[in-house]
This record gives structure tokens, C-alpha cells and sequence, in this order.
């Protein structure tokens, strides 16, 4: 009998020159960020639209932590946005002028009830986990229009503001250059615990769920608990990323619930690349790019998205990020 051929591990070389090209990449985008005021306006951008693209960024990057590492196809992480987005300006309107307190205390709210109902949502895989994600975010849309004394309805939450921030004796005003060292300060946090989760055990147990549920499974892994924490910790910090969103617009609607905008996150992932970490950031940075142009030139600005994202997974099917990736380890 033949033995199987050993395949050798990379040399140290070869994974010490990967791991400096993420630091340097990494380096590069958070150098990029902290200038981006200084230069924005050069290229016809502005402040409010950096920190629409992180908010989006983030959100979709915490919608792929279930999507593109463990492999759950969620269109109602929209609900757990929303909520983070009244439970913000809900704060601020009634309790406290403290932005950072309100900020946490919507982004607790999403994820409180992300992971309660995390373990009924994991239940199912496939098509039926994608309905019930649908039915439980469009549960909570159906009650911010009908509880119009708390939720403002179909017109949406207002009456709230950013506030000065105070702290350590200085004062951080939330003007949009304040605001959006504020987002990427949220954005960096962020993108520093996905990152840690998906460097630990847990994280390579999501990949692992991804990749062969049946497999766990007959190894006695409690595979759904895993999947319910991912979905939580996705929660989480979508939620975060819809607490920012409410500070940017001082205002939050119905429409931040609805299922439509799930389908927003999932085409900036995909777009992006949902195997890449940075991946749903540079899908959210074409996606809020593109819808802000488009929408000044024609009233039918989605049927533009609509075409790029057709176009992104005929040609590029593991999004920009992806295409990027493999086309360095060919060359």
C-alpha cells in the first residue's frame, strides 16, 4: 500500500512575508483613515460620507462574521442596525445628553436581543435559517411603525442630537470632523475584536462550521451553540454600527429595520469579498460611492447597484478583496 504524499507546511519566510503584507495593508488603511479629512475634499468627497462608509463598513463586516465564516445567510441582521438605531436616539431623547452612553446602551440593545434569539434562528440551516432571519427582523420593522408614540411610526425618530463630549477635561465636539473621529474610533474597536475572535479557537471553530457542519456534528461539537454565539457577536456589532448611524443622521426610521436594507448588507459583503477581512468595507465604500453619485444623476440609482453587484459576481466571484488576493499569490 502506498502511503499519501505529506504535503510540507510553508516555510517561516513565506509566513512571516504574509503576516508584514497585513500589517502593512493594515498600516496603510489606518494612516488612509486618520487623513481622509485632509484630502477628501480634493477628490470631491466630504466628512459625512467617510462616515457613512465605515458605518456601513462595520455593519457589514459584523453581518459577515455569520455570513462569510460560518456560512449563515442572514437578511434580517437589518433588525439588530435598527435597533441600535432607536435604542441611540431613544437614549438620547429621554435619559442622557451623553453620546458615548447612548451609543452603548443601543448597541447593548441589539445584542441582548440577537443573542435571545440566536438559539431559535440556528435551529434551521440554509433557505429556512435566511426566512426566519427575515420573519424576526421584519417582526420588529411591523412594530417601529405601529408604535407610533415611542417610535415616531412611519416618520421616524426625532428630537434628538449629538452632543459635546467631555471627557478627561477636554471637550470633543461632534461637528463632522468630531463625529468621524468618533466613527473611526467605533470602526477601529470594532474591526480589533472581530479580528481577535477570528484569530482565536472560536473563530477557527465558525470556519469549521462553514466548511463541514455534518463533521462537527459527529464529533460531538455543539455546532449550534457556536452558531448561535456567532450570530450574537454579529448582532453586536451591527448594532454598534446602527448606534453610529442615528448620531450621523440624528434621526432613524422604519426603513433601517426593513428587510431591504439586510439585502444591502449582504451585497456589500459579497461585493467586497466575504472571505477577506476588509472585504465588506470596500464593498460598503463602492456601494455608499456609487449610490451617492448615482442618486444625483438618476432617480433609479438601484438598478446601477443592481448591475455592478450582477456584473461583480459573474466576473469577480469572490469579490474585489478576493480577486485581489488571488491575483497577488498568482503573480
Amino acid at each position: 500500500m502506498s502511503t499519501p504524499a505529506y504535503t510540507a507546511p510553508p516555510p517561516p519566510s513565506a509566513m512571516q512575508t504574509s503576516n508584514l503584507k497585513q500589517h502593512l495593508g493594515t498600516g496603510i488603511l489606518a494612516l488612509v483613515l486618520l487623513t481622509a479629512p485632509a484630502w477628501l475634499h480634493y477628490v470631491g468627497g466630504y466628512n459625512d460620507i467617510a462616515s457613512r462608509v465605515l458605518i456601513y463598513g462595520l455593519a457589514a463586516m459584523g453581518l459577515n462574521l455569520l455570513l462569510g465564516h460560518t456560512g449563515g445567510l442572514s437578511f434580517g441582521h437589518a433588525a439588530y442596525f435598527g435597533l441600535g438605531s432607536y435604542g441611540v436616539g431613544l437614549m438620547l431623547k429621554y435619559m442622557t445628553h451623553n453620546v458615548l452612553l447612548a451609543l452603548l446602551g443601543g448597541t447593548l440593545l441589539g445584542g441582548v436581543v440577537a443573542a435571545v434569539l440566536a438559539p431559535i434562528a440556528v435551529r434551521r440551516r440554509g433557505i429556512y435559517f435566511a426566512m426566519i432571519t427575515i420573519a424576526i427582523g421584519q417582526m420588529f420593522y411591523f412594530i417601529a411603525i405601529r408604535w407610533q408614540a415611542v417610535t415616531g411610526g412611519y416618520d421616524g425618530l426625532t428630537g434628538f442630537s449629538r452632543h459635546t463630549l467631555h471627557l478627561f477635561g477636554f471637550d470633543w465636539t461632534m461637528g463632522s470632523l468630531g463625529f468621524y473621529y468618533l466613527v473611526v474610533a467605533c470602526f477601529a474597536l470594532g474591526a480589533l475584536v472581530l479580528w481577535i475572535v477570528l484569530n482565536s479557537p472560536l473563530g477557527h471553530t465558525f470556519v469549521a462550521i462553514r466548511e463541514n457542519q455534518k463533521r462537527l456534528t459527529f464529533l460531538g461539537l455543539p455546532v449550534q451553540r457556536y452558531a448561535a454565539i456567532s450570530f450574537a457577536l454579529s448582532g453586536l456589532i451591527v448594532a454598534l454600527a446602527g448606534g453610529l448611524n442615528a448620531l450621523l443622521d440624528n434621526f432613524t426610521s422604519p426603513n433601517t429595520l426593513n428587510y431591504t436594507f439586510s439585502g444591502d448588507l449582504v451585497v456589500i459583503a459579497v461585493l467586497g469579498g466575504m472571505r477577506n477581512f476588509w472585504g465588506p468595507l470596500v464593498g460598503a465604500a463602492i456601494f455608499v460611492l456609487v449610490r451617492d453619485y448615482a442618486s444625483s444623476v438618476t432617480d433609479n440609482w438601484m438598478s446601477v447597484i443592481g448591475l455592478i453587484f450582477v456584473l461583480s459576481v459573474l466576473f469577480f466571484p469572490l469579490g474585489v478583496m478576493g480577486f485581489l488576493q488571488r491575483k497577488g499569490k498568482t503573480s
